[in-house]
This record gives C-alpha cells, structure tokens and sequence, in this order.
C-alpha cells in the first residue's frame, strides 16, 4: 500500500450542521476493504492556538475556565480560535492579550499539530512568547477566566500528575520543557 494512495472513495457528501465555529459533514464512502460505509467529518472554521507565555524567570501563565462540553474546571495554557483567513501569529498575540493581558516582543512558533484526525480536520499552532508586558486583559463574553501565574516547572508537574488535561496545553507544555531540557530556552 502505498503512503499518499487514499483507499477510501467518497460517494457523496452532505452537511448535517453549521454554525459559526464548526460545520458537520456526513460523507457516504467506500471504506478500504471496498464496502459502503458512512464517514462523519468535523471541519474546525478556526485554527487552534496555544501560547506558553515565559518571562526571563521561566515563569509563565495559565488560565483556568469553566468547559461546557466536559461540564468540568480545567486549567490550561492560553489558547483559543484563529479564523480562518487570520495569521496565525496575529491569533497568538490576540489571545495572549485577550486572556492573559500580556503582550511580548518576540513569538517563536514550536509546535503545529493535528488534534483529533480521526474525526476533525482541525489544526493547532503553538507559539512561545518572551519579552513579557501587563497591559491588561479583556476576555470574550463566552469566557469567564481566572489567571494564574507560577513557575514552568510547576507547571510541567501538573501535568504529569494529570492536572492538565487539555490535549493541546499537555502537548506544548511537554515541548516547551523538552525545549529547555535540551538547553534552546
């Protein structure tokens, strides 16, 4: 089988929901093994973007919310929707100032990932902000936030001891502290 060969053969498509944020996609396909099958697709209408604010004490900052959909408290790095058609730097330094109420002079961009390829085509940039400014925050309405600042290590112990749970935050935490690990912070 080769790499870029796609085995699945899309009959039909047809949108099942759509709103603002997202859009479900219901595909009649053939599967791989040549039989008729139904595939659901979650298309993202925003890129994800993750910040991990560091100042020059690797301290940083993490933001704690209310999620609906898991109807749970979770803690988090910053991080939030890029639109499309909006760069996705320009999403980092909204979101930072949005949430956290910093602005920085210089953004790195280290990690981009896929979040849930099985079902969704949505796509996450993380991006590491230095030369840290307060200039105060200004949350959404759908946001309710409380903002903690503590020391990366911290930060990084939480996760191994499963505080942090969100994919994204877990997964630019763990980069950032391999980052410093390895001496390029």
């Amino acid at each position: 089988m080769s790499d870029s060969k796609n085995p699945w053969k899309t009959k039909s498509s047809e949108v099942k929901y759509d709103n603002t944020w997202i859009r479900v996609i219901e595909n009649k396909v053939i599967n791989p093994s040549g039989n008729d099958g139904i595939y659901g697709v979650v298309h993202f209408k925003n890129k994800a973007i993750a910040i991990i604010p560091l100042d020059e004490d690797n301290n940083t900052w993490i933001v704690g919310q209310y999620r609906y959909t898991l109807n749970s408290y979770e803690w988090e790095v910053p991080e939030g929707g890029c639109p499309e058609g909006e760069d996705p730097l320009e999403g980092a330094r909204r979101e930072l100032l949005e949430e956290v109420g910093l602005k920085a002079s210089s953004y790195e961009m280290i990690l981009s990932m896929q979040l849930s390829n099985s079902v969704s085509d949505e796509i996450s940039y993380t991006f590491l902000a230095r030369g840290l400014k307060y200039v105060g925050s200004s949350p959404e309405e759908t946001e309710e936030l409380r903002v903690r600042k503590l020391p990366f290590e911290e930060l990084y112990q939480m996760v191994i001891r499963g505080e942090i749970r969100d994919g994204l935050s877990v997964a630019s935490i763990l980069k950032v502290k391999l980052m410093i690990n390895e001496g390029n912070i």
